[in-house]
């Protein structure tokens, strides 16, 4: 099922010539009513009379985060106050939130492309959505909420947390739809293991699944662990929210981009230059539809490629997996680091579990990376139930890993073994691989 054949299944010609109509449109609606750009614009020289069609967007510079805290709270909005129906913001690292405005109708088209992710990801009207998500300032509680009713669906609002409970209403509820992030989804396999739940008494079918970076290896964990078909869900709450693309369940491997309403770019992350389709670059995005809080070549600082594909039952460009931020990029020693190099890396070895951190430290005038990662079940059943401090086996796989992290990724890194459950589980929120003690 397609949620919105007559949009979703566009021939490329019209689709090009409905965000060129929507796009000059927003040019001239960002130009009256939001200071901000105004003034950058005329500051800049550009004429916005001369702008004919979404080509031009390159004309155009970028809006970075810093440009939204600058304008803390209200700045940022096209619309006044009183037309607003709802207010977001994401947590941020200088105390002050990203905060973003949402009028009726700006609720109306994110519910809506919740509910075309929701479709591609398999669910369908009538069909029951257990919503881990966090509810509050957070979109992807309500987000995935209305996304979900505005498809048909049931929607029980869990939240994330408490995992007990999660399982009983698993059970009780009979859901065939989970939404959470991967390493919550992560969580509740692990906890269905180790009270030796049979996969038997859930009905879950299908994982929706975004919010943080994750690879094939988590996949297949979440994949066997809860019996479902994992798909990914991709947003960011200065656009909308969950629901700026998704991964359909059949073909996976790429997400959608509802270019209707969200115009996607990937551009070089040194020079700002735009990238032609399968580089990998920054990915950018201008919003073409929202009344509250429109942005104009929004910097998401998302590493990515995106491409056609005309195998898919869907016209609109696919984005490759998230491969990490740009801001989160490490650089050891001259080597580009993402964390998620180093998962993928785990996938093919049995002696470990998904969850690792990477600690990155000085040594001299060097930076260092410290892999902590933490054994399997299968090590325990070997070697007993807690990890020897001396031990031939664990010594050589020890070695094993450190000698394929420097084969594939080039750097050297040392390896620590961690205890069975020592490392952090997520609760629903956002799970921290890196910790940075420069």
């Amino acid at each position: 099922m397609i949620f919105n054949p007559a949009i979703e299944t566009l021939a490329l010609p019209q689709l090009r010539a409905l965000q060129s109509e929507r796009f000059v449109a927003l040019v001239r609606y960002l130009y009256e009513r939001q200071p901000f750009y105004r003034r950058q614009w005329d500051e800049l020289g550009i004429d916005i009379t001369a702008v004919k069609g979404i080509e031009d967007i390159v004309r155009f510079p970028f809006t970075k985060k810093t440009d939204l805290r600058d304008q803390y709270p209200f700045g940022m909005l096209a619309v006044a106050q009183s037309e607003l129906v709802r207010i977001h913001a994401s947590s941020g690292t200088t105390g002050k939130p990203t905060v973003v405005g949402y009028t009726r109708a700006d609720i109306e088209m994110f519910s809506e492309v919740v509910a075309r992710s929701l479709c591609c990801a398999g669910a369908l009207p009538g069909m029951k959505l257990h919503n881990a998500y966090g509810y509050g300032l957070f979109t992807g509680g309500l987000g995935l909420h209305y996304g979900g009713e505005r498809l048909g669906m049931a929607v029980t609002p869990v939240s994330g947390g408490m995992t007990d409970r999660q399982l009983l209403l698993l059970q009780d509820f009979a859901p065939e739809v989970i939404s959470c992030t991967p390493s919550y989804a992560l969580t509740l396999a692990e906890a269905i293991r180790e009270r030796g739940i049979p996969l038997e008494r859930f009905n879950l079918r299908y994982a929706v699944l975004g919010a943080e970076p994750w690879t094939e290896t988590t996949r297949q964990a979440v994949e066997a662990g809860l019996g479902v078909t994992a798909t990914n869900i991709y947003g960011l709450s200065e656009i909308a929210g969950p629901g700026v693309s998704q991964e359909d369940y059949e073909e996976k491997g790429g997400s959608h981009v509802w270019e209707d309403h969200f115009y996607p770019e990937i551009v070089d992350a040194d020079t700002g230059q735009p990238l032609p389709e399968g580089r990998d670059g920054v990915l950018v995005f201008t919003t073409l539809t929202k009344q509250g809080m429109p942005l104009m070549r929004y910097w998401t600082n998302d590493i990515c490629s995106l491409y056609y594909d005309s195998g898919s039952k869907r016209t609109h460009i696919k984005m490759s997996p998230i491969k990490g931020r740009a801001d989160d990029m490490l650089i050891i020693r001259g080597v580009n680091l993402f964390h998620t190099q180093v998962e993928a890396l785990l996938a093919d070895m049995p002696e470990f579990t998904a969850n690792y951190q990477l600690i990155i430290h000085r040594e001299g005038a060097m930076d260092a990376v410290e892999v902590l990662v933490e054994l399997s079940e299968a090590i325990y059943q070997a070697k007993g139930t807690r990890l020897p401090v001396q031990d031939e086996f664990l010594g050589a796989l020890k070695r094993r890993l450190e000698k394929k992290i420097k084969d594939n990724i080039g750097l050297s890194m040392k390896v620590t073994l961690a205890d069975r459950d020592a490392l952090p589980r997520s609760e629903g929120g956002k799970l921290k691989r890196i910790l940075d003690n420069r």
